[in-house]
């Protein structure tokens, strides 16, 4: 009996997200084959020695005889409370440990929500570049990604007036993603005003994607979408991943507020979904208690000396000594999205650079074409490795663009077979 092909569902057709895709596992086979990968691709603090702080360790470890059954489907009260005094601290009204849901990480409440709310070929405006799972998610639950440009001519900050001209009668919501990811911007209030003027207007919901909400560097100043949201729903989403380095707890949360009496029914599909996957890690949500409430060691690493904005330094310094390279400074999260110049390399290809660098010099980098943008000579890094080793990067990078601007085969680094013992 000949076997049967088991193809995906179709549903996945327009589903990508190449952070953690071909790329990142070929690193993993050359890592098995012995060689030393430097992976810039993803912004995961553990994995470049930060900690969760202490006290968030041990409201865990008190509470771990509490935690062992499933707790309410929003999640415990305590966590639920501290994210509504934060968001009261930062001028949200009307909203109360009702209006919180917990989930594991903000990457699960993305998907429950745009589930509770789509239909059928229902459009949701993301920004290009985007945190390429707001597409996916879209996509996954029915819906059509329109992407409105954030230009870098415009340090990647979005034009209110683009994103009005595609909003059309099946048009659901707009996203949001402030401080952004891929880019670093933090948009200015006078921005947010106007989309959220736009929101108002044509009755549609905002996600307002806030993880990186206290990762600011230098002046920039970040203003909470949700203060400025009262005619329309505003879903604010953050967690103790990023600012907190707690990425394996898997606790984030999704805060409703704005017009919450026309969106009960929608907060009720949000919470049945909510139900069916019982509830978030229980564990990781005794934390956010003490991490809110606690003191915010993430100023120390985003001021003069603190390592993130050491590094981020060391990228800028990197860039403007590159001949190949630009960078529009980020001021806020954990990334800068680079620009190739295509008047030293005309042919420059992301995909195929981040190819070569991960083969040649064992780099592994985002391309800039992974966060859905028409153009190919873009690519993220992440500020998460110390300095010496940005440094050391930017060096294999110039190495092989110098190659390229000479016509040359790139220069590979040592097979592990001939390193020194």
């Amino acid at each position: 009996m000949t076997a049967r092909t088991i193809r995906p569902s179709s549903g996945l057709a327009n589903v990508k997200y190449e952070i953690r895709g071909k790329l990142a596992r070929r690193a993993q086979e050359m890592e098995r084959m012995g060689y030393d990968i430097i992976s810039l691709n993803i912004g995961n603090p553990g994995a470049f020695g930060f900690r969760t702080p202490e006290s968030m360790r041990l409201a865990i470890i008190e509470n771990l005889k509490t935690a062992e059954g499933y707790c309410h489907q929003k999640g415990i009260f305590p966590a639920r409370e501290a994210v509504v005094m934060l968001q009261q601290s930062r001028g949200v009204r009307g909203v109360s440990v009702d209006e919180v849901v917990m989930g594991n990480g903000v990457s699960e409440l993305i998907d429950l929500c745009l589930r509770g709310l789509l239909n059928t070929d229902d459009e949701v405006l993301v920004p290009s570049p985007d945190y390429p799972l707001w597409t996916a998610a879209v996509n996954l639950n029915r819906g059509r990604a329109i992407h409105y440009p954030c230009l870098p001519e415009n340090g990647f900050v979005p034009d209110p007036k683009d994103i009005e001209a595609l909003i059309t009668s099946r048009t659901r919501a707009i996203v949001v993603i402030n401080p952004n990811n891929p880019t670093g911007a933090v948009y200015p209030r006078k921005v947010l005003e106007e989309i959220a003027a736009l929101a108002e207007k044509h009755h549609l919901t905002l996600f307002a994607d806030e993880i990186y909400d206290q990762v600011l560097y230098g002046e920039a100043e970040f203003t909470p979408m949700a203060t400025l949201v009262q005619g329309s729903l505003c879903v604010t989403m953050s967690g103790l991943s990023k600012v907190y380095r707690a990425c394996g707890y898997r606790v984030g949360w999704a805060v409703f507020s704005g017009d919450l009496e026309h969106a009960r029914d929608y907060l009720s599909a949000v919470e049945l979904l909510s139900s069916l996957r019982l509830c978030a890690n229980v564990p990781g949500q005794w934390a956010v208690q003490t991490a809110l409430g606690g003191y915010q060691s993430i100023r120390d690493l985003v001021k003069p000396g603190g390592r993130l904005f050491e590094t981020r330094q060391a990228i800028v310094d990197n860039v403007r000594r590159s001949k190949y390279l630009d960078v529009r400074l980020s001021n806020g999260a954990i990334y800068d999205f680079l620009r190739i110049r295509t008047d030293a390399l005309p042919e420059i290809d992301d995909q195929q650079f981040a190819l070569d660098l991960l083969e040649h010099k064992h780099v592994l980098i985002a391309p800039g074409s992974s966060f859905n943008v028409p153009y190919r000579n873009h690519f993220r890094i992440t500020h998460l490795p110390r300095a010496e080793v940005i440094n050391d990067v930017f060096q294999r990078i110039e190495e092989l663009f110098d190659s390229y601007a000479n016509g040359r085969e790139p220069k590979s680094r040592p097979a592990p077979s001939l390193k020194a013992v």
